[in-house]
Parts: structure tokens; C-alpha cells; sequence
């Protein structure tokens, strides 16, 4: 089987299991987040885990988890907030546990452990909260995580299959060399096409609404695939794993998610507000 057969059978079956997921209900959407940040979490740890530095794995997940779960519960009912206060004396607990751990250099670690939270986990608890931004509080909607992850395939898909084949000025040369200005205005212009049949099907946001969140979503995916280049490049690895057949990584497959959900749900906070 080539790489191409490769790639679209394992992206099927994602979708599929994505769809599925957030079609379920809060509780299998909830347990798809927490389960794309544990894998890519990890993945990040691995990449980053050179002789001399050990980021604390098991504390990581613990915590993000944790912060995954909490901000889901919140959102579905706001009177419950004081639930991310136990957070903050779990987040100086791995302080504490350091001072008897038996790392000769704990502040790398730390700072690795942390940033990991920071790139991988905060965007997921961004993201889970998004189906519950829209009245009566604690309701579940499926169409807003639904057609963020069905505009950034959109997207992602379309600017690899046209830049393949028509792409020749390139959009970051140093950083990510098979990605061109002309794949990146197809994506995007296939992306907004999207937004115009999801205006028809999800009315929870108008055509503009729709149109404006499909922008942002182009924009910040395509820096948040970048970043990702970037940490793959001072690494020095090609893929970030080999767990998605034809894909590489979590962070290969997921870099566009992680970078436009803080700001989609930023966006559809303040437009609902």
C-alpha cells in the first residue's frame, strides 16, 4: 500500500472516531480531548527529552488532565468555578515533589514539564469548552467543535492537495519548505466555501459569524502547523511520532487544532458575550 492509500485510510478512520466522539455526547467529546492531549502530550515530553533533561511525565498528565476535566465541568455548569482552585495547589505540588525527587537539574524539567501544559493542554481545555458557550448554561452543542475540526480538515486538505500539485512560491523556506502560498490560499478559499454550507446547516452562527471564524481559524492553524515545523526542526526529527499511519504524530496530525483553539473559542466568547 502506498504512502497516499496510506494516509487516507488513516485519516478516515479519524474522522470517523472524531465525528463520532463529539456526536455522542459531552461525556465521549470529553474523553476524545483528553485523550488527543495525553498522546500528543507525550509525544512533546519524547521530543524534548534530551540527556539531562526529564520532564515529569507522570505529573504532566496528572495535571492536565485534571485541568482538561475541570474546565469541562465548568462549562457545563458555571456555578461550580471554585473546582479550579484545587488546580493551583496541584500546580505547586510538583514544585514540592522536586525538592525530593532526585533530579541534579530540576528546573529544566520543570520548565519542559510545564511548557507542555502550556502548548498541548491549554488549547484542549480551550477546546472543550466550546460546546457549551451558547444558552440555556450547561446545554451541549455538537455543530461549533464539529465545524471547527471539519474547517481545519478543509483547510489542512485542501492546501496539501493543490500546493502538491500547483504550489511554487514557498510560505516559510526555512521552516517548512513543502508548504507554499498557493496551497495556503486554497485552503483557505475551499475554508470559507465550507463556512458557507455550514451557515445553512448550524445556525448558531450567521454566514459573517461563520465566515469570520473560518479566517481566524486559517490563520492561526497555519502558525500553530508552523510552530510545530519549528520544533521538529530544532529537535532534528521528521515526524513527531508513528502512531497515525501515513501522518507520523499526534503533534503532525493535531498542530492546526492546537493552534487555532484558544483563539476560536476567544472569538465565539466574545461574540456571545
Amino acid at each position: 500500500m502506498n504512502n497516499f492509500a496510506t494516509r487516507t485510510l488513516t485519516g478516515a478512520g479519524l474522522v470517523i472516531l472524531i465525528v463520532t466522539a463529539i456526536w455522542v455526547g459531552p461525556y465521549s467529546f470529553t474523553g476524545l480531548i483528553l485523550l488527543i492531549n495525553m498522546l500528543s502530550l507525550m509525544e512533546f515530553y519524547r521530543l524534548l527529552e534530551v540527556p539531562g533533561n526529564r520532564p515529569s511525565k507522570r505529573a504532566g498528565a496528572i495535571l492536565s488532565s485534571a485541568l482538561i476535566i475541570c474546565c469541562m465541568i465548568v462549562s457545563a455548569s458555571p456555578r461550580s468555578w471554585r473546582l479550579l482552585l484545587l488546580l493551583i495547589p496541584a500546580m505547586y505540588g510538583i514544585f514540592i515533589a522536586v525538592l525530593y525527587g532526585p533530579a541534579k537539574k530540576p528546573f529544566p524539567d520543570l520548565a519542559i514539564t510545564f511548557l507542555g501544559l502550556i502548548c498541548i493542554s491549554l488549547p484542549a481545555c480551550f477546546f472543550v469548552a466550546l460546546p457549551f458557550l451558547w444558552p440555556p448554561a450547561g446545554s451541549y452543542r455538537f455543530e461549533v467543535p464539529f465545524a471547527v475540526f471539519l474547517l481545519l480538515w478543509t483547510n489542512d486538505t485542501t492546501a496539501y492537495l493543490f500546493g502538491s500539485r500547483f504550489g511554487k512560491h514557498k510560505l516559510f523556506l526555512k521552516i517548512s519548505p513543502g508548504k507554499t502560498w498557493e496551497g495556503s490560499f486554497a485552503g483557505a478559499a475551499a475554508s470559507l466555501g465550507m463556512a458557507y454550507i455550514l451557515s445553512l446547516c448550524f445556525p448558531v452562527l450567521n454566514l459573517m459569524e461563520w465566515e469570520g471564524l473560518t479566517l481566524i481559524i486559517v490563520v492561526t492553524g497555519t502558525y500553530g502547523d508552523l510552530v510545530k515545523s519549528l520544533l521538529k526542526r530544532s529537535t532534528g526529527v521528521k515526524d513527531s511520532g508513528t502512531i497515525l499511519p501515513g501522518h507520523g504524530g499526534m503533534l503532525d496530525r493535531f498542530d492546526s487544532w492546537f493552534g487555532s483553539a484558544p483563539f476560536a473559542f476567544i472569538y465565539l466568547k466574545l461574540l456571545k458575550s
